[in-house]
């Protein structure tokens, strides 16, 4: 696994004309542990996304310094078969030679405008060909702006207040989303997170994921992750998402789909078409631009039109449509033929079946359940007596039985998600000799965590 360690430069180098910080040669080479510990000065917690510090597993995270196709690099030198793969951003692989013939092209014609260019515009058209509700895409930053842009369009849009969600659905750092669900029943949401106030979250209902809820002509919008992807990953149970799509219906409330995570994962037209169920408006994020930062809402025409300039929902943002994401996001959407949807779809069933046998062999009790070209992980109780079908199920999962098999896994070489609730990707990069590769360091790690 170790390879020659990366020099990484300090203040002193990083002023040498040129100088590419996680290449630099003119300083002397850091651990892990001492960058982590240096970040850690600068960045609160040392981390840009909490997740990344490992509180949830243990120990201290691997820094990257460079990536291609199925892996990543960190500081010190380790290559890593990488199964994190930005969170399902980079379908493509690291470094993907469309992506960064795109990136190169956009970036000698400049960074950001601030203006309208024709690469926004075909993006827009890209997705709106795909995936048929969205007749209009309005593009942004991320996931976060898309969803919480979805629910003030949808406020603005219908005239009303609440919104539901469903427990254990995460759709980004959203103050009104960022609600806490209860069990059982539908619950009004109690904040989630210190710093969102209860009157944040007052007119946010939280409901079981898989259970169809009776709305009222109070509810301005129903937003779900199709699949749930966010909480181990759980399927949708027949009918409910054509419930949802009924309920809202009836009370002429919108369906918003958070697709950050299934569109363009599962296919062209996203969970939506695997479904067959029509939302008014989708969130995107991730996929979109190729591994750059990008995020988009999409929808009807008519609730679109409901948007600034020409409608009376604000939105706005310098960066949104970035000639670098939207150049990025065009070139990973060109790539991605019916033909790669169906290798990527064998490859995450041989990994699940691959994972399922090492922790069997080591008498671990799991579940790898695969929806499309998505891998979900439940251990220790969650894993028995069947599939989770909701946070309550998933919650059982044995978050210190997955850290010992999170860590195993890491000695051997291969990157997962460092929390027990999270997806795993493969990609366009894992081909079958990564593959083949996998399973004598799956089976070590099993036995290892298995003990």
């Amino acid at each position: 696994m170790a390879a020659t360690p990366i020099p990484f430069c300090d203040e002193t180098a990083c002023r040498t004309a040129g100088c590419v910080p996680t290449l630099c040669t003119g300083a002397g080479v850091r651990s892990n542990a001492e960058l982590y510990e240096r970040s850690a000065r600068a960045i609160p917690g040392g981390v840009n996304s909490s997740i990344r510090a490992f509180k949830a597993v243990g120990g201290s995270p691997y820094i990257v310094a460079r990536a291609e196709g199925a892996h990543v690099v960190d500081v010190e030198g380790n290559r890593y078969v990488d199964l994190v793969q930005s969170y399902g951003a980079v379908i493509l692989g690291h470094a993907h030679p469309a992506v960064t013939a795109a990136l190169r092209a956009a970036a000698s014609d400049g960074t950001s405008y601030g203006a309208p260019t024709p690469r926004e515009m075909k993006l827009a058209e890209a997705i709106s060909s795909r995936v048929a509700s969205c007749e209009q895409v309005r593009l942004m930053n991320s996931g976060t702006e898309a969803t919480s842009t979805a629910i003030r369009l949808a406020r603005g849009a219908t005239g009303r207040k609440r919104i539901v969600t469903f427990s254990g659905n995460f759709h980004g750092a959203t103050d009104a989303l960022l609600a806490a669900g209860g069990s059982g029943v539908a619950t009004l949401g109690l904040p989630g997170t210190a710093g969102v106030p209860d009157e944040a979250v007052a007119n946010t209902i939280v409901a079981p994921y898989n259970v169809v809820p009776t709305l009222d002509d109070r509810v301005a919008a129903v937003i779900v992750e199709p699949v749930a992807a966010n909480m181990g990953v759980v399927a949708p149970s027949p009918g409910f998402l054509a419930g949802l799509r009924r309920e809202c219906d009836r009370v002429g409330a919108l369906l918003i789909f958070d697709e950050v995570i299934t569109g363009f994962r599962l296919g062209p037209g996203g969970a939506q078409e695997k479904y067959d169920v029509r939302p008014d408006l989708t969130c995107f994020g991730k996929v979109i631009g190729g591994g750059l930062p990008i995020g988009a809402v999409g929808g009807r025409r008519e609730v679109m039109a409901t948007l600034s300039p020409i409608g009376k929902v604000f939105h706005a943002g310098t960066l949104a449509g970035n000639p670098l994401a939207t150049a990025a996001g065009l070139a990973a959407l060109n790539e991605l033929t019916d033909d790669v949807y169906m290798e990527l779809a064998a490859r995450a069933r041989r990994l699940a079946s691959m994972l399922r046998d090492a922790c069997a062999a080591a008498d671990i009790p799991t579940q790898f359940p695969v929806v499309g070209t998505l891998v979900g992980m439940f251990f220790g109780d969650a894993a028995r007596g069947g599939l989770p079908v909701n946070f309550d199920d998933a919650k059982k999962t044995d978050e210190s039985l997955y850290a010992r098999f999170f860590h195993a896994m890491l000695a051997e070489g291969v990157a997962l998600a460092p929390g027990a609730y999270e997806a795993l990707f493969v990609g366009v990069g894992h081909d079958d000799a990564v593959l083949d590769d996998l399973v004598e360091r799956v089976h070590r790690a099993a036995s290892r965590a298995g003990k």
